[in-house]
């Protein structure tokens, strides 16, 4: 079975961030954008990919279709691990971390997505799933830097059912507001984006840790500074959750080695798809490290994580992004059932993005 042709779609979809007029910092940030990777086939069979692409969607495609298509086309498209290290070996010139990394991501969920397809299965039964047939999820805000709508929200997520609850908040206003609003049975994660120091962030704990974090997330400057992530951890006495950022295993296995995390973000569509995410897992496992993969999209990135966490041991949580798009590309599969995600069963990654979603939105 030979890869006959790669093509990428941009797709950018409006969203509403159930946000105040302070909402996102007044970047105005009113657009998703999502990078499709559609893989075809000799036999036929089509599969769909998804390639990370906030704020870099041409570059991405660019990558894809200039860089990576020349040395897959052609190639065995059941081949997924041999496709996975050979390609990053031929490209490493051009980034183990970033963009080049991003679109090996959306062609290796295109192929998993194939290989599923022609064995006429969910992805997570070639994983040795399912483990479990729904996720929890948790609700994953929008940054408001706005107290009111911290709490408008966190109300309409606990009304949801949610139990978990991610800020994304850096100032003490908004998180005493979720804490005061949600009570002390639900647990509120704070992701900073990587905004402090390492000194100001272990300032930043000592006034955190009174509203109990399930996890601090990402609260330093680079966020690959490891060892200073791992002081933090010890010194703060708060969970540390990191990954999002990171590409490949290699990444994570330095991180495991520093003892820098309780918490690994993986992101299927950044760390070079299932094939890598797989290493990764395991690797988690043996560190006894708690793998809660970072997932807020509504494409083929979301069904993977889906797949992929129905095929963990041990359960996990999975990020929903708490906005709402104008449109999605699989309606009500991807919606969640109460505070839940039902893992889908089709073959592949579970189902087709939706022609007509695909004809409305595309802008590349």
């Amino acid at each position: 079975m030979k890869i006959t042709d790669i093509k990428t779609i941009g797709l950018e979809f409006p969203f509403n961030h159930r946000g105040g007029p302070k909402a996102s910092g007044g970047r105005g940030w009113k657009v998703l954008s999502t990078v499709l990777v559609q893989v075809t086939t000799d036999t036929g069979i089509v599969g769909y990919g998804e390639a990370f692409s906030y704020n870099c969607r041409r570059a991405v495609q660019a990558v894809i279709e200039d860089t990576i298509a020349p040395f897959a086309i052609g190639e065995d498209a059941s081949n997924i691990a041999g496709l996975s290290r050979g390609l990053q070996q031929k490209l490493h010139l051009f980034g183990r971390h970033g963009i080049t990394i991003f679109g090996l991501s959306g062609l290796d969920l295109a192929l998993w997505d194939i290989a599923g397809k022609a064995a006429g299965v969910p992805v997570h039964k070639l994983l040795g799933g399912p483990a479990h047939k729904r996720i929890e999820g948790y609700a994953s805000l929008f940054r408001f830097a706005d107290v009111d709508s911290v709490i408008d929200n966190c109300r309409k997520a606990v009304d949801e059912g949610f139990k978990y609850i991610k800020l994304h908040e850096i100032t003490e206003p908004e998180v005493r507001a979720a804490r005061e609003t949600v009570g002390p049975d639900v647990a509120i994660m704070i992701d900073t984006n990587c905004p402090w120091t390492p000194a100001e962030a272990r300032l930043a704990a000592k006034w955190m840790k009174q509203y109990d974090p399930y996890w601090l997330e990402e609260p330093i400057f680079a966020p690959e500074d490891f060892p200073a992530l791992a002081r933090l951890r010890r010194e703060s006495g708060i969970p540390i959750a990191v990954g999002e950022n990171a590409c490949t295993c290699y990444e994570f296995q330095a991180m495991f080695a520093a003892q820098a995390v309780d918490y690994a973000q993986p992101s299927v569509t950044k760390v070079g798809g299932i094939t890598e995410f797989r290493k990764i897992a395991a690797l988690a496992e043996t560190q006894g490290v708690t793998v809660v993969p970072h997932s807020p999209y509504f494409g083929p990135g979301f069904l993977a994580t889906l797949q992929l966490m129905a095929a963990q041991p041990v359960p996990g949580l999975i990020e929903s992004y708490y906005v709402t798009p104008e449109a999605t590309l699989y309606g009500d599969l991807i919606a969640p059932d109460g505070p839940a995600f039902n893992v889908p069963q089709g073959p592949g990654l579970g189902a087709d993005p939706d022609p007509a979603i695909i004809e409305k939105y595309r802008v590349s």
